[in-house]
């Protein structure tokens, strides 16, 4: 892994490529289809089998590896994440580096974050670099992530962790949409990132081919399941005067890609677990698929430069190899048969919250004053409590089966949302 990263970023190689042509395409290959854009109009065919040429910028992006998960999705987190980085080790050409696009751990603990370490340090290519995901930072406002990754950021003038660095004539901006996160909201910069930002890419000619890594995807891909951040436009705006923006983000377990403009945006399997496609079940969060399937919905996603096309192919690549279709319909199709049964068989008890599906239920809660609130986890994944105007303490990370408990002494309104995933909001009225 690297730490090398400095304001004045630094050129980790000398290939020469004509940058004006770079990243034009996206590949969805789980099919085996490269994507190209002509004229504004895709055209698509057959990706040939032929390695990466020597002057040829070739990285790998992975995500969203929630070590130290272990619910019925993927009971074994670790394992697959493994399988990724053979499956890496086993391309004909190593990456120049791999790309880890947040959600490193499940619960940011220092154990989670040492296996992941160990399992890196079996790549064949040593340099990894790093933006954390909301599981990264939320029990610890970050503090044991910055320690391990985030030490030459910091250095570098990013606090939050941002920064930059060139390779192969490429400008790669990374950034971080996880922290201060708002009730009802999505995804956040934050103002002292953006204006970092803007003076990072001032100094760029146009022609300069620009790649942006972040955990939230930093456009509206669903924001009614908190899909989006709320200021990534602004961002977008800094980059306007370049002729190729690429975006690449994790954080929804499932490939999503378009083209707007000037700028490419694509979304990362993870190497966990899947997650359903917008809209296709009550929620989202850890999907279980059929036995046997798992690694049809998990993958990595390979990246190089074509110099006979002249643009960048971006390639997902199962750990199975087959496409992840049929295995997502199947447990898409699962997860919305599962709702009316838990809902029969989970009655809420009296002054107690459930927090199921990404949601809090009930999402009003009316109580008497002095009464006790407890709010218990039911989802397969982390939520943490927190009032909007801070009128109780904040709960710590509530694992699966977890509840924490309030007396309101006084009465009035309490809004409070989840800090991990936002867009659940709910009130307490005290009589």
């Amino acid at each position: 892994m690297t730490d090398a990263i400095d304001s004045t970023e630094i050129d980790l190689a000398t290939a020469d490529i004509d940058r004006r042509g770079f990243l034009n395409c996206m590949a969805w290959a789980g099919t085996g289809l490269l994507w190209t854009m002509s004229g504004g109009v895709p055209k698509s065919g057959l990706l040939g089998a032929k390695p990466p040429g020597k002057n040829e910028l070739f990285f790998v992006q992975i995500s969203d590896s929630h070590i130290g998960f272990n619910k019925a999705a993927n009971a074994d987190v670790t394992a697959t994440m493994q399988a990724a980085i053979s499956k890496i080790n086993a391309l004909p050409v190593a990456p120049a580096f791999l790309l880890h696009t947040g959600d490193i751990s499940q619960l940011a603990k220092a154990s989670e974050f040492d296996t992941a370490d160990q399992v890196l340090r079996d790549s064949r290519t040593k340099d990894v670099f790093f933006v954390p995901g909301e599981h990264d930072v939320g029990t610890d406002n970050g503090r044991q992530y910055l320690d391990r990754y985030g030490k030459a950021a910091q250095r570098a003038g990013g606090a939050g962790g941002w920064y930059s660095f060139d390779h192969s004539g490429v400008h790669f901006i990374g950034l971080v949409n996880v922290f201060n996160l708002k009730a009802g909201g999505l995804g956040s910069l934050g103002g002292e990132q953006l204006e970092w930002l803007e003076k990072n890419v001032k100094h760029l000619a146009s022609s300069t081919p620009i790649v942006v890594f972040a955990h939230v995807p930093l456009w509206s891909a669903y924001p009614e399941w908190g899909w989006g951040t709320d200021d990534g436009a602004k961002a977008l705006s800094y980059l306007k005067k370049f002729g190729s923006v690429t975006v690449l983000n994790g954080h929804i377990h499932q490939t999503m890609q378009k083209v707007e403009g000037n700028v490419t945006f694509h979304t990362a399997l993870s190497t966990a677990f899947p997650q359903p496609r917008p809209g296709t079940a009550p929620a989202p969060g850890p999907m279980a698929v059929p036995a046997g399937h798992l690694k049809d919905v998990l993958g990595i996603t390979q990246v190089r430069y074509l110099a006979k096309h002249n643009h960048l192919a971006i390639v997902n690549d199962t750990l199975s190899g087959a496409s992840p279709d049929t295995a997502m319909a199947a447990g898409e199709a699962a997860a919305r048969a599962s709702v009316p049964a838990a809902a029969a068989s989970a009655p809420v008890q009296r002054g107690t919250v459930s927090i199921a599906n990404f949601a809090f239920t009930p999402k009003v809660l009316e109580i008497s004053k002095g009464d006790r609130v407890t709010w218990k986890n039911d989802d397969d994944v982390p939520h943490r409590i927190q009032s909007t105007k801070v009128a109780f303490a904040a709960s710590p990370v509530l694992d699966t089966r977890a509840s924490y408990d309030v007396v309101l002494k006084e009465a009035g309104e309490y809004d409070y949302f989840c800090s991990l995933h936002p867009m659940m909001t709910g009130k307490i009225i005290a009589r």
